[in-house]
């Protein structure tokens, strides 16, 4: 699978308006814009495997392709959805627990670097993963 590795985060795109739109406050988002997060991808069939570490947690998080789970960001904000393969892209859908509405995720390797694209609330942003 074109995702497994480790990837370490390079970049960001408008991920501040994003964390803002979720509502975290100004003190996390800017923590979280320097979070130097790196996620370690394997996968086996349709399950997923993701270590996500940065400078504020280290969790391990394991998932079925189509399979609904819940999962907790860094900030806490708690999220249930699934993850699928559309073509080339891991397309991530998910509603917070909190409010019910959608957080959409899509991953995808674009010229040698991983590319995550959130959309919240009419919010776009990216972070820009370099493999290691």
């Amino acid at each position: 699978m074109a995702f497994d590795g480790t990837w370490k985060v390079d970049r960001n795109e408008n991920y501040d308006k994003f964390m803002e739109k979720l509502g975290i406050n100004v003190v996390k988002r800017k923590l979280a814009a320097h979070d130097n997060l790196k996620l370690i991808i394997t996968q086996d069939g349709n399950k997923i495997k993701i270590k996500e570490s940065s400078n504020f947690r280290t969790i391990e998080i394991e998932f079925e392709l189509g399979v609904n789970f819940n999962y907790t960001m860094a900030d806490g904000t708690e999220l249930s959805g699934t993850w699928t393969m559309e073509g080339a892209q891991l397309v991530g859908k998910f509603k917070r627990v909190d409010n019910g509405k959608e957080l959409n995720t899509v991953r995808e390797i674009v010229g040698g670097e991983l590319v995550q694209t959130y959309n919240y609330e009419g919010v776009e942003a990216k972070r820009i993963f370099k493999k290691e």
